[in-house]
């Protein structure tokens, strides 16, 4: 096997920036977007729900198409860094949009809604399916690809942290009671983080590899021997499920919070503390589940976080210590396993290449995202329509029985059901620490090892 370079702290924080900054937006509209649309945009829950799956179907087209343009691009600074240059002020310039309220009339809001939520879609697709790919790019070595997404989704849930402790205080700060004005303004400030964070991810990490040979052929032809590949099928269900149950658990904390506990005031710290347990069972996913076979530790992993998930359910609303504690473990148990979904995906890349000679990271990791999307769509489609068919109604002082009982099950039940539908599925999954060791180290031997991919043009890398 060729020796394989270790990654250094630089690339692995540099790596780690680039999804701190989309965090800025992920843990916005997890937590914060379907509230948002209802309780301060002033769209109906159902309308809220059917747009967020609309615009799942324009990706669809448009996340593979992406995929495809980054398996072809070929310039000095590498396939998929290069984006995120290109697209890091359209996202910072979409996110903030996406949280302007226009005055324009119901319908009016309802086109300014779908268009700006499909802007913010295209633009987060077009720099994340690029960097999300970079890992393969960075290194051949499976382990210091756990320890890479470990360090990235360290700092993503730092970002996340960022978006949690300031977003409702600079909200209510700079919109004086203005809740509209406040959010655009925030958000503002955010975007334009991001900006300067994806900016860093750039300077600070290198490509060091790259396929043997060109992709050839057309997207039709790569989306048809994907399409055969058996672990990216369940790769792909396995992130439509796990977004979908993230995202219903996630987008019922603030209903959760507000009605059920009738504890506004304890949101901050609620979210906070998950928040904190987040990061930190990421940033130990290495070592905790670092020498114990990716498979049987993400089955097991999900079934330890399943129990404080589903114990929620029981507790009554007074007993909001134990509600906060169990939330903790649940969401460090859970995170653990966040560095392997993503571990998982250049897994699949891997065994892509050595199953047809395809390297086709863009277009797996667009489909990935695509699936991820999905969940995210799912997820608050869910949310929507089963409130709207308990006949929930905003910003009320007290909720229906009924509606109370679903906004518990959204919390627990449900995610639940969804998590133990991934621990069947992986009983499926083939691609163990053996397989995965066995392929890299095929590859290792005809992947091209780019000795100087920076400065100046490498002739395996041409503009």
């Amino acid at each position: 096997m060729n020796t394989v370079p270790v990654l250094t702290l630089k690339d692995k924080i540099g790596y780690g920036f680039g999804d701190m900054a989309s965090a800025l937006v992920w843990q916005t509209a997890t937590l914060f977007l379907a509230w948002f649309y209802t309780d301060v945009f002033g769209l109906p829950a159902a309308i809220m729900g059917t747009m967020f799956l609309v615009v799942r179907a324009i990706d669809a087209i448009t996340d593979p198409c992406i995929g495809a343009i980054v398996d072809r691009t070929r310039t000095r600074h590498g396939r998929f860094r290069p984006w995120l240059l290109w697209f890091a002020i359209p996202f910072g310039v979409s996110c903030l949009i996406t949280f302007y309220v226009p005055d324009v009339g119901p319908t009016g809001k309802i086109i300014y809604a779908c268009v700006t939520y499909t802007l913010l879609s295209l633009v987060y697709s077009a720099i994340n399916v690029p960097y999300c790919a970079m890992p393969g790019a960075l290194t051949l070595d499976p382990g210091e690809r756990h320890s890479l997404q470990s360090w990235r989704f360290g700092l993503s849930f730092t970002g996340g942290l960022i978006v949690t402790v300031l977003a409702l205080p600079l909200m209510e700060w700079l919109g004086q009671g203005n809740q509209q004005k406040g959010f655009f303004l925030a958000m503002s400030l955010m975007g334009l983080l991001g900006i300067g964070l994806f900016f860093c991810c750039f300077a600070m990490t290198r490509e060091r590899y790259i396929p043997e040979s060109s992709t050839p052929g057309s997207m039709l032809a790569d989306l048809k021997s994907l399409a055969k590949n058996s672990q990216w099928r369940l790769v792909f269900v396995l992130n439509i499920l796990l977004l979908t149950a993230v995202v219903v658990r996630g987008s019922t904390t603030m209903y959760y919070v507000k009605y059920l506990l009738m504890r506004p005031d304890m949101t901050f710290a609620f979210i906070v503390s998950g928040m904190v347990a987040a990061l930190a069972g990421a940033l130990l996913s290495g070592w905790v589940l670092g020498r114990v076979d990716r498979v049987r530790a993400y089955q097991c992993t999900t079934l330890a976080f399943m129990v404080p998930c589903i114990a929620i359910f029981f507790i009554p609303a007074a007993y909001i210590g134990w509600i906060l504690a169990l939330n903790i473990v649940f969401s460090f148990v859970q995170n653990l396993t966040t560095p392997l979904q993503w571990a998982m995906l250049s897994d699949v890349v891997d065994y892509e290449e050595h199953r047809t000679g395809r390297r086709l990271d863009g277009l797996v990791f667009s489909t990935a995202l695509f699936a991820i999307k999905m969940g995210l769509a799912l997820g608050g489609a869910v949310v929507g329509w089963i409130l709207g068919m308990v006949s929930y109604q905003a910003n009320v002082t007290v909720q229906a029985p009924a509606v109370l009982h679903t906004i518990n099950a959204l919390f627990t039940f449900i995610p639940a059901a969804l998590f133990f539908s991934i621990v069947v599925l992986l009983c499926f999954y083939q691609l163990n620490n053996r397989k995965v060791a066995a392929i890299a180290n095929e590859l290792a031997a005809k992947r091209q090892h780019i000795s100087n991919p920076e400065p100046g043009l490498n002739p395996a890398i041409q503009e």
